[in-house]
């Protein structure tokens, strides 16, 4: 077992070295105001058994759980995916995943909608095949808490007595996104969970205890600084292992920051190239998700920018992902011509997959849902407007048939979409050698290995990231009047015709004994 404490504190946060202390084989924390990632490694025998089995069917295995509430997100912590339960998977080639749904079920929560990858998951297309991180399948769920999750790891992975397991797991619940990732070849099990700030606190106090000899601990207590590339992150702070480091190693630091007791090694940078980056400037850094009201059964999904868009290179393009449940889909056809995506500041689909059939209704629907990537037309004036001028990108959406419900209403919930700007980096950047990367995302499997993503962020004003639908179904409180009145409806229905029909035969009988009396 590993396990990685990363620490990334804001530039405007004060932060003293002070606030950490070596104390044997621990790391003391004192009101360090930060965000946090925990990233836990284990190795199959550390897995229980109907784990493992699972695994051995999936040659890579990607899970990603997201709140359905908003956070800040700081470098290098700054990648987005759309609140939900999301899964990439592929399996084992010639060889049945017949496992997964199951422990699914188990580990999640049997509420979810997964019978089997073949029948429920989407195949997950990709554009460039030299981007190999893609995984084959894809299935997404809104999922509102880890509630399952956690007592499966207490009951199933932490051993009995083991107090400091129990409370990392029960730590999950305040954590704003999660991440397992699986493939056959490293044969590594990857749980990583990133917190905007410490639960029920905006500071972490804690005392973090090496595990022993048999599993090592290195923490980070980080901060950005300015990078010398577009396309890289600059972090320095402190990195320690706990058990072997008798104090912190120093990487570079401000200047203000640095010790003058002489017990810390020069400064030094740590760059890397990273895919993911937060739009910095002023233009269009944010969006808000509403639905145009009135909905009814062919909704519009509004995405409004506060402010002009900026790319941040002329060569960049400005797209939305969106995750449909079963329940909605888009017309294909519809947003294929150029006019009528021109009128909602919409330019083009890049991608779509999943269940698009624009009749069935949602009973019959075997599929998660569907996924759409769509490229966005910002108003051209916009940009170089004197004043700020908010502008909206309208994507025409419709709902199946659903199923009859009591009261007369269902409930169809999207979550946000990720919006993004799309942009190429230098020729030989290499983005795998980013130790806190995050790839199958969805998206990014959409874009070739050198593609950078400027992330816009949720408003911080949103209340959380799903938007709500109130579908009008049949009321089946009201339904049984219905019912008897098609049933006599159609049982006089049947009586009349029949009655027509005798008195068919009745007459022609008749006309039949009057021609043979004028014959004889």
């Amino acid at each position: 077992m590993k396990e990685r404490i990363t620490f990334v504190h804001k530039p405007n946060d004060a932060f003293d070295p002070d606030q950490l202390r070596l104390d044997n084989d621990a790391l003391v924390v004192k009101s360090l105001k930060a965000a946090r990632e925990d990233r836990i490694t284990l190795s199959p025998h550390e897995l229980p058994q109907e784990v493992w089995r699972m695994l051995k069917q999936c040659h890579e295995l990607h899970i990603r759980w997201v709140s359905l509430t908003t956070y800040d997100a700081v470098a290098p912590f700054v990648s987005r995916a759309s609140s939900g339960l999301h899964i990439f998977f592929t399996p084992q080639r010639n060889r049945s995943a017949d496992l997964l749904c199951p422990l699914l079920l188990k580990v999640f929560g049997e509420h979810l909608k997964c019978e089997s990858p073949e029948k429920t998951f989407t195949g997950l297309p990709v554009t460039s095949e030299r981007f190999a991180s893609s995984a084959a399948f894809q299935y997404h769920q809104l999922l509102p808490s880890l509630t399952n999750l956690i007592i499966y790891i207490q009951q199933k992975i932490c051993p009995p007595l083991d107090k400091t397991c129990h409370a990392k797991a029960t730590a999950l619940s305040s954590a704003n996104h999660v991440d397992i990732d699986y493939d056959a070849i490293s044969q590594a099990f990857v749980l990583r969970a990133f917190f905007q700030q410490a639960p029920g606190s905006d500071v972490w106090d804690e005392r973090i205890q090496s595990l022993g000899e048999a599993a090592a601990v290195e923490v980070g207590v980080l901060a950005n600084e300015s990078p010398t590339k577009p396309e890289e992150l600059s972090l320095g702070g402190f990195l320690t292992i706990l058990g072997e480091d008798t104090k912190p190693s120093m990487l570079f630091l401000s200047s203000n920051l640095v010790p003058s007791n002489g017990l810390f090694p020069d400064p030094t940078l740590f760059s890397f190239p990273s895919r993911h980056h937060l739009v910095t400037s002023t233009f269009s850094s944010t969006y808000l998700t509403t639905f145009v009201s009135p909905t009814g059964l062919h909704p519009t999904l509004r995405l409004t920018f506060p402010v002009p868009a900026k790319p941040p290179s002329p060569s960049c393009a400005l797209l939305t992902y969106l995750i449909l449940p079963s329940g909605l889909f888009p017309d294909k056809y519809q947003l294929s011509s150029p006019l009528f995506l021109a009128s909602k500041n919409l330019r083009a689909i890049r991608s779509l997959s999943g269940e698009t059939d624009l009749e069935a209704p949602d009973w019959v629907i075997e599929k998660w849902g569907s996924s759409l990537l769509i490229e966005l037309a910002p108003p051209k004036g916009h940009a170089n407007a004197a004043k700020p001028v908010s502008w909206n990108a309208d994507i025409p959406l419709h709902m199946r048939y659903l199923p009859p419900s009591a009261g007369g209403s269902s409930e169809v919930q999207l979550p946000w979409p990720t919006v993004f700007w799309a942009c190429t980096a230098e020729e030989g950047t290499k983005m795998n050698v980013n130790p806190f990367d995050r790839v199958n995302l969805g998206y990014d499997g959409l874009f070739g290995p050198r593609t950078m993503f400027y992330h816009l962020e949720p408003d911080a004003g949103a209340t959380g990231l799903v938007e709500s639908l109130a579908v009008p179904v049949l009321d089946l409180d009201r339904a049984t009047w219905v019912e008897e009145v098609t049933v006599g409806v159609v049982t006089l229905g049947v009586v009349w015709v029949a009655w027509k029909l005798f008195e068919v035969g009745l007459k022609d009988w008749r006309n039949g004994k009057d021609s043979q009396k004028k014959r004889q």
